[in-house]
Formats: C-alpha cells, structure tokens, sequence
C-alpha cells in the first residue's frame, strides 16, 4: 500500500521527540476512543466522529502499525481516509520489535500534537492491551535482557510450561493471572522477577503512569454475535480472494524473515502455512475463519472489562449506530467546551 507522505513525515517527527509529554497548557483536553471487537467498524465509526468534529485518528491496532502488512488487517487504504490524518499507522519494518509501552509513549505524543492544534484524538483500534496502557499506563519495569530470554526460551522448549511453573514458584499471584499456554506473558514476567529480584505482582501495585490532562470517552461497538460472526467469515475468505497469499510472497521478498512476528496473526499464519505446503488453500481460509472468530470472541471479554466503556449495540457503520455515537460524543464535547 502507498503511505501518505504527509503522514509518514508526521510519524517520523514523534519518534524524533521521544520526550514529548502530553501538553500542560491543554488540561481536560477530550479523547473519545473507539473500541470493539474486529470486524465490528470502527474504523467507519472513528472516521464519522473525526469529519463530525473536526478531528484526527490515532491508530490502536497492534498490527497496523507494521508497513506492508495491509490486506490480513484490514488496514484502509490512504485514499479511503477521507484526508483525515491517522496516526501510528506504518510506522515499524515486520522484523522490529514494538510494545505496548512504545505504543503508549509514541501514542501520547500524537494526541499532544492533536490537541496543540485544537483538533479532536479519536482513538481506534481493537487490541485492548494497547487502550489499556495509553490511558491507565503500564508498570515500569526493565528493559528486556535478551541473553536472559534466550535461555528462558531454550528451556522451554526442552520443557513445555517449565517457565509457567517456575513463574508460580517465584510469583504465584502473577501465575494466576497468565496462562500456562501464553509463553510471551510467562516470559517477561518471570524475566522481571529474575532482574528486579521482586515478584512483578509487586511492581504492578506501585501503580502506573496514566494519561494526564484529558477527559475521555470510551464507545464500545457490540453487534450480535451471529452477524459478527458471518461478516468476519465473508472478510477472512475476501481477503485471501483479494491478494492476502500475494501479499505475503511480497513481504518475504523484501527480505523479511517467516518468522517476523505479524506473520503470526490470524490470516497471515494460514497464509504463510499454505505457502510452506502445510495448508491447502480452503484449509488456510477455514482456520482463518475459525480464528478470527475466536480472536473476536476474546476481545469482546477483554472490552467487558474495560471500565467506563459506554457500549454501542451494532455495527459502526449502522447508520443508526452512527446517530448514536455523534450524539454522544456531541454531548460529551458540551459538557465543559470542545476544548477546556
């Protein structure tokens, strides 16, 4: 996909501020986010309340923010963005490694230019754990050790769910709280115990570095399971109609290694697995299919839990649904002025 110029010079300017802190001339400045299951539109919805109210849109998908990687996440293209700038979209090469919390500090930084120019940050995106640590923030620990975690890693794969067990030793609070089968969360966890010497379950009721200076309003889109269900099954199998196994022959040409962390996404593992010979191609689209649809499922569950998450019943572009939102965040905007 071609990137706006535009918006890619705007990306690169925030990784030159790494510093910048959320402006303290603009307390209770709004944010309005929208969050939602994949698949449910809230890249529409995020687009109506931008042309609405005059704003911009900060991108929080954790896999829209890598290039190349457009048709599997259903990322819009330049032209169907309606010239409204987006944010955080593009800006990591597949084989470099991006955190919540480089989300969290890159993500800041847009909303501070957002609201330096009196425009509205209308955040959207699905992956929860990002939302999370933009607004509540996140604890702060070490920075990774990666000698450490080769050897956490050879270790378990001589022995599956030695480190979950050892983890529980060490942290039984944090072990409650991750699955056996989630080595990446076991990993970091049981790597800030060795390094601080501290269970992590500790470091995490320090409290947290949250978002300053903004009043936020939360839109949740929820539509019926069924009809989710059907439009994720109708796009998975359009994706791999429309390019997705092209694709990725393209990334891997680039020099991009198969093991590039977003080829591990729902769509572009089964891609991958029906070029390696592992899937035939009406395999490849049922298991995509069959993922996503799990992968919906758990957002949903993530986004219950979301605190002070209004939610909105339907599909983003439901005109309806659209009507209600504008409503809402029109009258989250009077409550104090546009921009207090």
């Amino acid at each position: 996909m071609a990137t706006d110029s535009k918006q890619l010079g705007d990306d690169k300017k925030v990784h030159s501020t790494p510093d910048a802190p959320v402006l303290d001339d603009a307390p209770d400045a709004p944010l309005v986010a929208v969050a939602g299951p994949t698949g449910s539109g809230k890249s529409e919805l995020a687009l109506a309340i931008a042309e609405e109210f005059n704003g911009e849109i900060v991108n929080c998908d954790s896999l829209q923010v890598f290039r190349h990687f457009d048709i599997g996440t259903a990322k819009l293209p330049a032209a169907e963005r309606r010239t409204i700038r987006h944010h955080l979209m593009d800006v990591v090469n597949p084989d470099e490694l991006f955190t919540a919390g480089e989300y969290a500090r890159l993500a800041r930084e847009a909303l501070a230019g957002i609201t330096a120019r009196h425009r509205l940050p209308v955040v959207a995106g699905g992956t929860g754990f990002y939302l999370r640590a933009l607004l509540d923030g996140l604890f702060e620990g070490p920075t990774r050790d990666q000698k450490l975690r080769d050897r956490l890693a050879a270790r378990e794969a001589r022995r599956p769910g030695s480190l979950h067990r050892i983890l529980t030793r060490l942290d039984s609070d944090a072990a409650r709280k991750i699955h056996a089968n989630d080595v990446p969360k076991v990993m970091r966890a049981l790597e800030v115990c060795l390094l601080v010497r501290r269970p992590v379950s500790e470091l995490f009721r320090q409290g947290r570095d949250g978002l300053r200076g903004y009043r936020v309003l939360k839109l949740g889109l929820l539509p019926d399971r069924d009809a989710l269900y059907e439009r994720l099954d109708l796009r998975s199998a359009g994706m791999f109609e429309h390019g997705l196994v092209e694709e990725v022959r393209h990334i891997l040409a680039l020099g991009f290694a198969a093991g590039s962390k977003p080829f591990e996404s729902h769509g572009y593992r089964q891609a991958m697995q029906f070029l390696q010979g592992e899937l035939s191609l009406r395999e490849a689209v049922f298991y995509a299919q069959r993922n996503t649809r799990q992968y919906a499922k758990r957002q949903i569950t993530w986004f219950r839990r979301e605190a002070g998450l209004v939610w909105l019943k339907g599909f983003g572009d439901a005109p309806e649904v659209r009507r209600a939102a504008i409503e809402r965040v029109g009258g989250f905007l009077a409550e104090t002025g546009p921009f207090a």
